[in-house]
């Protein structure tokens, strides 16, 4: 721990998606901070404990540790720490844990989690017991109930179910391919970050509709297969594996983009990636780091027949996403 965010106030846990319920307790620490005149900082695990608790259950990232950064510093957060979660600090009971990150590592004046947020070996530890733990320590524990979507028309105003926001839900819609579902639940549109890799070389050649192409690993939440609505931006600079630095633009450049998930089964690939076609744009994207941003699903994945069946859906998928993704939003 940086000797200048000791006695912080500390928001801790996996923060997968950095979701709504995630932001409220980011906004309870941020405002804590400030009356307390110190840091805020936000502590992510990197690999996800589940890692180590059910093996065979590890959920797909909705947000890189990268991701959870930049969402961080847009919140208000002063700094983000990730810790290693090993088998060591799994095996741990509350009370180790306690010690060991909470008041030795962290040197935290004041913790703000979840009322389900649970920590030390097999969960055993409770919301309850990081606050009895904090009350014979001197550090204060503040907990905030679950934010669910009952009534909240940010959220879809749903009054008849009261779903808990929280990033397995979200998975859950992006499983539905309900990007806009997922949005309202992240407060911001669902996004994936790559750098564009050069794919079969069909979409310009043959269909007229050059693609910037990501592949991501299975660990990388994505939305149901089939055709989306959405945009591209386009990162300033970034490093490459080598350490160069790649791109000339001063800012972000954001573009409306029909942004395609699957297998492309019309040419029967087997190979699942994101396409996307970025509207009235011709720059070479090879090699450029990119965000691809989905705000609304256009239509399930389809085997077509020949190339005019494909084009024409193409074209159909472009218009919509041209009604759906104003350039000047």
């Amino acid at each position: 721990m940086p000797a200048d965010l000791a006695g912080s106030v500390v928001t801790i846990g996996v923060f997968d998606g950095v979701h709504r319920g995630h932001q409220r307790l980011i906004a309870s620490a941020v405002q804590r901070a400030h009356d307390l005149g110190v840091p805020a900082v936000m502590v992510t695990f990197d690999p996800h404990p589940t890692v180590f608790f059910r093996p065979e259950a590890i959920p797909p990232a909705l947000a890189s540790l990268e991701q959870r950064s930049v969402s961080a510093a847009r919140y208000g957060i002063d700094a983000m720490l990730a810790i290693n979660f090993d088998r060591e600090l799994a095996g741990w009971t509350p009370e180790e844990y306690f010690e060991r990150v909470i008041v030795d590592t962290l040197h935290a004046r004041s913790v703000v989690i979840g009322d389900n947020f649970t920590f030390g070996h097999l969960a055993a530890g409770t919301s309850d017991t990081m606050r009895t733990l904090g009350d014979a320590r001197g550090v204060e524990v503040i907990t905030h109930d679950l934010l669910t979507d009952a009534g909240d028309p940010a959220l879809g105003g749903a009054s008849a179910v009261d779903h808990v926001v929280c990033s397995t839900w979200i998975r859950d819609r992006l499983a539905e391919g309900d990007v806009a579902a997922a949005g309202r639940a992240l407060g911001r549109n669902f996004t994936v970050r790559g750098v564009v890799t050069r794919g079969a070389g069909r979409g310009g050649a043959a269909l007229g509709f050059p693609t910037a192409n990501l592949y991501f690993p299975d660990a990388q939440a994505l939305p149901s297969d089939g055709v989306y609505a959405g945009d591209l931006r386009i990162l300033p600079t970034h490093k490459d594996p080598a350490g160069e630095l790649v791109g000339d633009m001063p800012v972000e450049v954001h573009m409306p983009a029909a942004i395609s998930v699957g297998t492309n089964p019309t040419f029967g690939d087997e190979t699942r990636s994101v396409e996307a076609f970025v509207l009235d744009h011709e720059a070479d994207l090879y090699g450029r780091k990119v965000t691809v941003s989905f705000i609304e699903r256009i239509r399930g994945m389809e085997a077509y027949g020949d190339l005019d069946q494909l084009i024409t859906a193409i074209n159909r998928d472009v218009s919509e996403t041209r009604r759906l993704v104003p350039r000047d939003r």
